[in-house]
């Protein structure tokens, strides 16, 4: 676990540093605002396309190559990124890097492959936390290396640096980590044979799957629609360049970090994953009001931070019950259908954000996710009651978790 957190950190940190520059680098090629929402949501479109293959394929060939291949491509996308003379080069690294991101689903499988039932939402919060100290230090480190002007070497530079560190990714992963397939392999023979035909829409055959896609939908909708515009309504609103933009995105890293490493195991114990559900969604709601309402720093803050509080709660209790409702040798799929659900999330959200914001206004794309969050809060008070009779699936009892640290 140690391993796959330190080989995720290292390539994650990359696409920490990249993204408070990314859209001033688009803008340093002539896009505009709706040019940089496209932007975001190319790369969602291309994971869209791969996770369930990904997914699947991890079931069938094993974890650790696909996530080889994830880092490689992910590097690769990166140098791409580094030479970008054009805009069309910066979506084609962008949509390469959503093609070959594999770890996407092959990282929260592998958690599941090693990991007992009974404390898999704290592990994947654990996996989670990887994400959000990558997006805590790297913005910070890119923040410092752009400096207050970039230029064009900047903006080559960077991109080299983080194609850097998903090369080492690529050689520890390939060296140390052992595969994790076997395990649950040996434990679902039978299983295997009955959902080896499993792919997009089997996924429904698993009971509250439905629900639980649908809460996915809207939450990746309304955050990717936050992440695509904020910078730009920092620029709007408040004056900022990339430096100011990647030290609140290091404010929000920090916050994630700590809800979903310290926080996600003790509340799912006290909650369980549907109640935590509940309370994420709450937070959502909270954060997208208080960015619609800012008008300075303090509403700013309280909002980012509450927008990545609930989503550090979020992810992992979905991921959880997920991993928990599917068949055993069908996890890497039903996760890589979850992920592709929130791709879909992650193309619609940013353009129609970035329509709104030159339509509307700043504060625009934020009020229609405050909409959205509502509707997160209805479904996960529908699921928490539709699992109500499932012990197993509404809470983790105490006395399941008195075992030893995975």
């Amino acid at each position: 676990m140690r391993l796959l957190f330190g080989l995720i950190f290292i390539d994650l940190l990359g696409f920490g540093i990249i993204v408070p520059l990314l859209p001033f680098m688009a803008l340093r090629l002539d896009a505009g605002p709706k040019e940089v929402t496209y932007l975001v949501a190319t790369y969602s479109a291309a994971l869209l396309l791969a996770m369930p293959v990904w997914g699947r394929l991890s079931d069938r060939i094993g974890r650790k190559p696909v996530l080889l291949i994830a880092f490689a491509g992910t590097g690769t996308a990166f140098v791409i990124m580094a030479f970008a003379d054009h805009l069309w080069m910066l979506f084609v690294a962008r949509g390469l890097a959503g093609l070959l991101s594999g770890d996407m689903a092959a990282a929260p499988a592998y958690v599941a492959d090693i990991t007992p039932e009974n404390r898999r939402a704290k592990s994947l919060g654990i996996l989670g936390a990887a994400f959000g100290l990558a997006f805590t230090i790297g913005p910070g480190i890119g923040a410092t290396l752009v400096g207050t002007a970039p230029d064009a070497e900047a903006f080559r530079t960077i991109p080299l640096i983080s194609a850097g560190l998903s090369l080492t990714a690529l050689v520890l992963g390939a060296i140390f980590l052992p595969e994790s397939l076997k395990r649950r392999r040996e434990q679902s023979v039978h299983a295997g044979e009955r959902f080896a035909a499993i792919w997009h829409i089997s996924a429904f055959r698993f009971p509250h799957m439905g629900v639980i896609i649908a809460t996915v939908f809207l939450i990746s909708a309304g955050f990717s629609a936050m992440e695509a515009t904020l910078p730009l309504w920092s620029e709007a609103k408040l004056g900022w360049g990339p430096r100011e933009v990647g030290y609140l995105f290091v404010f929000a890293g920090l916050v994630a970090v700590i809800c979903q490493g310290g926080l996600v195991g003790p509340l799912t114990r006290r909650l369980g994953e549907a109640r935590l559900l509940i309370v994420a969604a709450v937070l959502l709601l909270f954060g997208m009001g208080a960015i619609a309402s800012a008008d300075g720093l303090g509403l700013l803050l309280a909002g980012v931070g509450a927008l990545a509080a609930g989503f550090g709660f979020g992810n992992p209790a979905l991921q959880s019950l997920v991993t928990r409702l599917s068949a055993a040798d069908a996890t890497g799929g039903a996760l890589g259908i979850a992920q592709s659900t929130s791709s879909i999330a992650r193309v619609i959200g940013p353009p129609g954000a970035g329509l709104l914001f030159e339509l509307q206004g700043p504060s625009s794309p934020y009020l229609a996710g405050s909409g959205l969050m509502a509707g997160v809060v209805a479904i996960s008070l529908v699921l928490a009651a539709r699992l109500r009779g499932e012990p197993a699936l509404a809470e983790t009892p105490k006395e399941a978790l008195s075992g030893d640290e995975v």
